[in-house]
């Protein structure tokens, strides 16, 4: 197996790292934002339109996790040998492709094919933009490279949210999501460097050290705890009384105040892993409870999309740290392992929130969702990852791949 070597080339330019910079901040937009999760936006109108229940609507978004799972363990396996530029060319026309499927779908079938495969683009588009600013960009500009590119799915996000307001016209959207997937990808084919592979090994050693089972359960009831939100975030609201304008206005400040949620590297430094980590799941608990509790009040219902937003980008860059720690000779293959865990959280968790909800109603299904991010704060990192030092130099920048969910 080989890995893109950092060594082997200079370090690109600032002019240039702008470039790349901003090329991966918009794959990352355009595959999470748009072709993952825009769906739990326009879910509202998906079931209008095609017949929809609670529990179909989830199990569609579980298959796009799943799909997820699969775009990550492929992108990390094919990063090493094709370079980064071809594998994010690869995300950004996979997202194309499940777009305009939404976009064209004739059914509720069809509409399925589309969302899955646009999940799969938020896999294979991660690892190619962490691993070319890792390999190609100057280590005093390295992490505030990859927080830029971090931010990219509450930008999508929140410009997704404005398309929803064309209500029964939402397929000229997802036309047009199709389209911003095509022109991203080209610039990104444009942006992002590549380099000659040598050979490192994939999985860390050790695969599972001291620790690897609290990060395991902290993933998975994170991932699981934030379906309800991403699937029926925008239902929760309009189910609640709140008009489509004023649900559409709270997606997008999830969206917006989600680019905050890279500051917890900062967040980090000051309160260290085992304070950050309650804190971010204890905002996102809150968040999600009081959507449950008052969705049709936006005084609340805004503020707490907010939290939301910013609290599970954060949460995200803290787990990312939390892994770095804990495998800090390969942090590719570690961080690849608890996103993975992440994203099947996410991928159990979505049909249980719709099957809930179809039992009783989604206010309930958005309470067990709180309840399960209160229980995950409890799994906090571990003293040997609170004070594991993070490896610096060659090892640390050939392998470190991270993930966006």
């Amino acid at each position: 197996m080989t890995v893109e070597s950092p060594a082997a080339h200079s370090a690109l330019s600032p002019a240039r790292t702008r470039r790349l910079t901003a090329a991966g901040l918009a794959l990352i937009a355009v595959s999470y934002g748009l072709a993952r999760f825009s769906y739990g936006l326009f879910v509202p109108a998906f079931r209008a339109e095609f017949g929809l229940d609670a529990a179909a609507a989830g199990a569609v978004a579980s298959a796009s996790y799943a799909a997820y799972c699969l775009g990550i363990v492929l992108s990390t396996t094919l990063t090493p040998r094709w370079g980064g530029r071809l594998v994010a060319v690869l995300a950004g026309a996979v997202a194309t492709a499940g777009t305009l499927t939404v976009g064209l779908a004739p059914s509720g079938a069809v509409l399925a094919v589309g969302v899955v495969v646009g999940g799969a683009s938020t896999g294979l588009a991660s690892p190619p933009l962490a691993h070319a600013v890792a390999a190609s960009v100057a280590e005093e500009r390295r992490s505030r490279a990859q927080a830029v590119v971090n931010a990219g799915t509450g930008v999508g996000v929140a410009v997704a949210g404005p398309v929803a307001l064309a209500g029964e016209q939402w397929r000229a959207g997802w036309l047009a999501f199709a389209a911003l997937c095509a022109v991203v990808t080209v610039w990104a084919a444009l942006a992002v460097p590549t380099s000659r592979p040598e050979r490192a090994p994939l999985l860390p050693r050790p695969l599972l050290p001291r620790g690897s089972g609290r990060l395991a359960a902290a993933a998975l009831l994170a991932g699981a705890a934030s379906a309800a939100t991403w699937t029926f975030g925008r239902d929760v609201l309009v189910e609640g009384g709140m008009s489509v304008r004023a649900s559409t206005v709270g997606w997008i400040l999830l969206g917006v105040f989600g680019v905050l949620g890279a500051a917890a590297g900062d967040l980090i430094g000051r309160l260290g892993l085992r304070r950050t980590w309650p804190v971010t799941m204890l905002a996102m608990a809150g968040a999600t409870a009081l959507l449950a509790l008052v969705p049709g009040t936006v005084a609340v219902a805004w503020p707490a999309a907010t939290a939301f937003g910013a609290a599970y980008i954060a949460m995200t860059g803290v787990l990312l740290l939390w892994t770095t720690r804990l495998h800090p000779r390969a942090p590719a293959a570690g961080v690849g392992l608890a996103f993975l865990l992440l994203a099947l959280g996410q991928s159990a968790g979505a049909p249980l929130v719709g099957a809930l909800a179809g039992a009783t109603d989604l206010r309930v299904a958005f309470a067990a969702a709180a309840a399960v991010a209160v229980v995950g704060c409890l799994t906090r990192p571990g003293s040997s990852a609170h004070h594991a030092p993070a490896v610096r130099g060659q090892d640390d920048r050939a392998a470190a791949v991270d993930d966006r969910p």
